[in-house]
């Protein structure tokens, strides 16, 4: 298994968008299975040309999304994320309905407003 990431320095992403997108992708297809080491903040920023702020700030999204996790000087790890981000969504959806509800919005409301959200977030 190899880490692959491509940084499309013309795409609308931010560099360290598309590092969090690409990572995220491979650990959550299972193409960078559970327990893989990802290369260090520096080694990473060397080999992609990419300055090692951009690398770090991709790192931490992912750690705050549950797909990757530090260990001290061991390095930092894809994390059993599958799990913990399925539940993450859950709970964001369970709030937005609620508010959703509050609002005196209905169900089909809501629903409009969530496709039009992914939308602007996921194109198309």
């Amino acid at each position: 298994m190899t880490l692959k990431i491509a940084i499309d320095a013309d795409a609308a992403d931010a560099p360290y968008e598309q590092l969090r997108t690409q990572i995220s992708e491979q650990a959550r297809s299972g193409a960078l299975p559970v327990g893989y080491r990802l290369p260090t903040v520096r080694g990473l920023a060397e080999d992609l040309g990419l300055a090692a702020n951009t690398v770090a700030k991709a790192y931490r999204a992912l750690e705050a999304d549950g797909v990757i996790e530090t260990r001290g000087r061991n390095g930092t790890f894809v994390a059993a994320a599958g799990d913990a981000a399925e539940r993450e969504l859950a709970a964001a959806a369970r709030v937005f309905a609620d508010r959703a509800r509050r609002l005196g919005r209905t169900q089909d409301a809501a629903l409009s407003a969530v496709r039009d959200a992914l939308r602007a977030v996921y194109g198309g």
